[in-house]
């Protein structure tokens, strides 16, 4: 297409007719004019064309020889939509010269341009799925008659067929060459079209029927051009595409389909073939539907193992491809029919050596992913076969166990090998992508050596310690480290998720990793990780700990083992922190030591204060306070120094960096069951808890940062932070700083309204609105966020949905927990009713999730409060409303689910007037929808009316109501959006 005049303005092209001079027109200026807005034009211009009733006539001309392909396209395309999408549009007695009408023109494109050929293909194909079984009961076998491919190749060409050009010698035979291209496009196409198109079920299910009927007229086309001693491999690879079309089809795998595969198979030893016979191969067994001809499944078996020379040929030749082909067929018969092939008991020796097979692939030479990718497709089935054994009878299981255990063992040898770490030297030398690739991989194959600890048990941990102490204690010949790594890893991969606690192995294992001379740092990694996956252990063996806790400490002042040493030591911390004593002076101070010198990043300094909180909880009370005073003291003196300096992007990141260490501290530090169980003492008597007490100490000092950074969002948080992870942790022991932490909470949100200062109110609130001594600042608190959140709403909440989201969870705690707050006369109820109706409407899902959640609790008590009685009475009529125009049309289809729990509230504390409501409601013309009338409405109300207990069948009633609203009741996969 010549690109137009850029001297020549654009024309209008909303107000041109559609005509096929002002069709190119626009497609020149879409392809063509350097404009994006133009172009935008002529795209939108262009798909109103194709849906208009003219289009039927002037895609025709633009499908003329003379055209440029674009413009072919243009024209093939819109007949492909309108046939599509227009079908009842075109009369009857049309459909037929339609049909020929197509037939004639991908004669004519047979031989290209390609995608003007395709989408024609897909135009017949959509004309077929549209007429049968009944118009055109025969339509493949049809196609395949008009085509004649049987005399590709032959002499003397075709014979008459509808579109097929005259011609001798040379020239006829590329015709029928194309021609036969064509078919096979067009038989490729027509499922894909089925499988993407929109049909009403029961017409699919005709369809599908009608389709495998046809398969015989496509069968055996396929197995002549595969068999074909001179054929042209580009008909061959469209053949096998075209049966990996059909295979989508469920069509059956026996009789002719069977031969049609084994031809399959021939076409692996053409290297041009490979690929597409491998793909081909895979989709048809790979078809559940294939377990219903064990027969050809059977018969298979022989074809898959026969490939197997082919396969180490190419393992040892480093042709991964062709490896990666053999590995996909082996794994997808194995993988797909595993049980189907277990149950033909006197075919087990083939269905072994399948097996066998496999395992070859999944040891298959080369480290992953840089010298192979082949093993890893294996991973899955050995959970397949493993599963599928231990499914069957107890006694057919000790027969399966007795074959497959010898392979288990082997396939443990395998994986550990394959999970070596390279050379240092060649590990240097990967990318980041394939060392990343590499660890997801080795994490693959612990998940697959859980899988295999299923079959084989505590035979396998301890064929793991027998190899381990082999190494490990032969000093003639020292092991290399990957050795001792993987069999390390081995162990850590089965003792994190299975219950290792009885095994007889483990004390021996603990007894050999302080042998273990570590060298670089993954071997130390995995020797860390070992450790932290026998915490439980440990736990209950705690005469143990001295033998690997040194190590873990050795392992905390290095960088390069932040991840691995801290969360071993934090998971140590959690499991045996009532028998650290003796060892809890070492780990605080080479704790503290790390955590000054700043050794780990920020995320691992978080774990290690939550470890040291488990270890500090389990201390003698008298040793706490003192304990936890020496380990903050540098920090708090490093956040008091940051307090005075001007703000800067740097103290910022140090302030968080503090605050969130306190924060993940005290997330940790619970001393109160110490307390649980001593007599005679009352709450005054009690010692303070030594979280409290060190929050009373900086307390000051946390009011100087926030008079610095009161408008920085992250620090207020962070502050928050600490004190809600301290009310989480020590619930009724923060009563110390309830007034104090109130007035101060109240200051920060009149200053700088946050969402963090909320969310720690309704914390408060939770913990201790309860209670007597506490209710008279927690009323105030609430009174003053209350009101200075009303004018956030009066000035224009949108720009806030954090804060609104907050708000709405702060009063439905409150209504919660303590109804009573509602009484006073300083607690607007009407101007809370009417937020938590702006929130309704709010796009956000959690806000407008909140605000549900506020009126559940809100209608709950219109009874016993009485002017949240009144609120309702007098503005009910809005909250139906609101629900009604979300459910109808406005809301996200995920809160539905939420709106109907409010109107099941309503039903059940206030039915007569929820039914009035909905009465005034609905019976507005067009509301909540036009698209539902008034006896669906009518209905609707009804339904839920009568629903007071059934909270699941009022979700159910409004979903289907909402549908209707949007016109999409019955639309296949939608309420999977619910």
């Amino acid at each position: 297409m010549e690109p137009p005049d850029s001297s020549v303005q654009s024309p209008d092209l909303v107000s041109l007719e559609l005509t096929v001079e002002n069709v190119e027109t626009a497609l020149q200026q879409l392809y063509y004019d350097p404009d994006m807005e133009h172009k935008n034009v002529a795209q939108k211009w262009l798909t109103q064309a194709q849906t208009s009733p003219q289009a039927w006539q002037f895609c025709w001309p633009l499908l003329s020889p003379d055209k440029l392909p674009e413009i072919q396209f243009f024209g093939a395309s819109t007949l492909h939509t309108k046939i599509a999408r227009h079908w009842a549009d075109l009369p009857t007695d049309q459909h037929e010269t339609l049909k020929m009408q197509l037939l004639s023109h991908i004669s004519h494109f047979s031989s290209g341009p390609k995608m003007v050929l395709t989408r024609l293909c897909v135009a017949l194909a959509s004309l077929a799925l549209h007429t049968m079984p009944q118009a055109w009961p025969q339509a493949v076998t049809d196609m395949v008659r008009v085509f004649q491919p049987e005399k590709v190749g032959d002499q003397g060409g075709s014979q008459d067929g509808a579109g097929v050009g005259g011609g001798d010698g040379a020239e006829e035979e590329v015709n029928t060459h194309a021609h036969c291209l064509a078919l096979l496009e067009l038989l490729t196409v027509l499922p894909e079209e089925f499988q993407s198109c929109r049909l009403p079920q029961t017409h699919r299910a005709q369809l599908r029927e009608a389709l495998a009927r046809e398969w015989t007229a496509v069968c055996p086309l396929l197995r002549q051009l595969l068999q074909r001693q001179e054929g042209n491999n580009q008909v061959k690879e469209r053949a096998l595409r075209c049966l990996s079309s059909w295979v989508g089809l469920d069509v059956p795998l026996h009789g002719e389909s069977e031969g049609l595969l084994q031809d399959c198979f021939a076409a692996l030893s053409d290297p041009e073939l490979f690929d597409s016979a491998v793909e081909t191969i895979v989709s048809s067994i790979s078809q559940p539907d294939c377990q219903r001809y064990t027969d050809a499944l059977v018969n298979l078996m022989p074809l898959v193992l026969g490939l197997h020379d082919q396969l180490k040929a190419a393992a040892r030749d480093g042709d991964m491809e062709t490896s990666h082909g053999i590995c996909r067929i082996a794994v997808a018969l194995g993988e797909t029919h595993s049980r189907t092939l277990l149950e033909q008991v006197e075919h087990w020796q083939g269905y072994l050596a399948l097996v066998n097979m496999i395992l070859f692939c999944t040891g298959i030479p080369g480290h992953y992913p840089v010298n192979e990718t082949t093993s890893s497709l294996t991973l899955t089935f050995w959970y397949t076969l493993q599963d599928d054994i231990l499914s069957f009878e107890e006694d057919k299981q000790v027969v399966y166990l007795q074959v497959y255990r010898p392979v288990y063992f082997q396939l443990v040898d395998v994986l550990l090998h394959k999970a070596h770490f390279p050379s240092e030297q060649d590990y240097t030398s990967w990318s980041s992508d394939d060392k990343e690739q590499f660890r997801i991989y080795r994490v693959d194959i612990s998940d697959t050596l859980m899988y295999v600890y299923e079959i084989l048990g505590a035979e396998l941990l301890s064929n793991l310690y027998d190899r381990l102490g082999r190494l490990l204690m032969d000093t003639e010949r020292p092991a290399a480290w990957q050795d001792t790594e993987a069999l390390l890893f081995g162990f850590q991969a089965i003792a994190e998720t299975i219950d290792v606690n009885y095994s007889d192995v483990i004390p021996g294992l603990i007894g050999l990793i302080p042998r273990i001379s570590i060298s670089n740092i993954q071997l130390a990694d995995t020797v860390m990780y070992t450790i932290g996956s026998l915490a439980e252990w440990l736990a209950d063996h705690p005469v143990m700990l001295g033998s690997v806790l040194p190590m873990v400490l050795q392992g905390l002042v290095k960088a390069e083992l932040s991840v691995s040493s801290v969360s071993t030591l934090k998971r140590i911390c959690r499991e045996c922190r009532h028998d650290l004593a003796p060892y809890a002076h070492d780990i605080m101070t080479v704790s503290q030591d790390v955590l000054v010198k700043e050794i780990h990043k920020s995320s691992q300094c978080m774990w290690l204060m939550q470890g040291l909180g488990f270890l500090l909880s389990a201390l003698p009370m008298e040793e706490i306070l003192g304990s936890l005073t020496t380990l903050i003291t540098p920090h708090i003196q490093r956040l008091d120094t940051l307090a005075h300096q001007e703000p800067s992007p740097t103290a910022k990141l140090s302030i968080i960096h503090i605050l969130g260490m306190l924060s993940s501290l005290f997330t940790t530090l619970d001393s109160r069951r110490q307390d649980e169980g001593s007599e005679g003492t009352t709450p005054s008597q009690a010692r303070p808890n030594p979280v409290v007490v060190v929050l009373q100490e900086v307390f000051t000092l946390i009011q100087t940062i926030l008079s610095k950074w009161l408008s920085d969002s992250e620090v207020v948080e962070a502050v928050c932070g600490v004190f809600e992870r301290s009310v989480k942790t020590l619930l009724n022991d923060f009563a110390p700083m309830v007034k104090q932490l109130s007035e101060m909470l109240g200051q920060i949100y009149i200053a700088f309204p946050q969402a963090s200062a909320l969310n720690l109110t309704r914390q408060m609130v939770h913990i201790f609105a309860g209670e007597k001594d506490h209710f008279s600042p927690i009323q105030a608190l609430i009174e003053l966020v209350t009101s200075t959140t009303l004018s956030i709403f009066q000035q224009g909440p949108r720009e806030h949905p954090d804060i609104v989201e907050s708000f709405m969870q702060l009063h439905a705690q409150a209504l919660k927990r303590k109804p009573d707050l509602y009484l006073s006369d300083h607690q607007d109820v009407k101007a809370l009713f009417y937020c938590g109706v702006l929130s309704l409407k709010f796009p956000e899902t959690p806000t407008a999730k909140s605000a549900c959640m506020f009126f559940m609790e809100l209608v709950c008590h219109c009874g016993d409060i009485p002017p949240i009685g009144q609120v309702l009475q007098r503005d009910g009529k809005l909250l139906i409303h609101t629900i009604l125009e979300t459910v109808g049309s406005q809301s996200l289809c995920c809160l539905t689910e939420h709106f109907s729990e409010v109107l099941f509230c309503l039903n059940r504390h206030c039915p007569a007037l929820l039914a009035q409501w909905l009465k005034e409601g609905l019976h507005v013309p067009g509301f909540p929808s036009a698209q539902v009338s008034m006896e669906q409405k009518d209905t609707f109300s009804q339904q839920l009316l009568g629903e007071q207990t059934n909270k699941r069948r009022v979700k159910e009633i409004v979903k289907e109501f909402s549908l209707l609203c949007r016109g999409l009741q019955g639309t296949t996969g939608y309420s999977a959006d619910y």
